[in-house]
């Protein structure tokens, strides 16, 4: 299982970028795919998460409404469409999925319980 994360970069607050996931070693369009977030000294924090079965996502509170995440229409691929950054966005964003846990708000708070993880790409908002 390999997931890659990439599209992080520098923005000024209310701008926008768009993160993007390739997954390969398993049939990523069968399984939930998450972001996750970790700014320096902080504790990771669920961003997002997609399911498989009925496409179905879940966004915490802090992004609702400014980020979207979507599949593409290669079935290895997820996006993660952040617009109206703010300095808080900061942080290395990384993509995950799991076998067992269901994409749900509840999964997004226990990011311990997901087992693959991708190397993280860096956003910065900064002016």
């Amino acid at each position: 299982v390999q997931l890659q994360a990439s599209g992080g970069g520098l923005v000024q607050p209310g701008g926008s970028l768009r993160l993007s996931c390739a997954a390969s070693g398993f049939a990523a369009d069968s399984f939930p795919i998450y972001w996750f977030r970790q700014a320096p000294g902080k504790e990771r924090e669920g961003v997002s998460c997609i399911s498989s079965s009925d496409g179905s996502t879940h966004y915490a509170d802090s992004v609702k409404g400014r980020f979207t995440i979507a599949r593409g229409n290669a079935k290895n691929m997820v996006y993660l469409q952040m617009n109206s950054l703010k300095p808080e966005d900061t942080a290395v964003y990384y993509c995950a999925t799991d076998f067992e846990a269901a994409c749900s708000s509840r999964s997004l708070q226990n990011y311990y319980a997901i087992d693959y993880w991708g190397k993280g790409t860096q956003v910065t908002v900064s002016s």
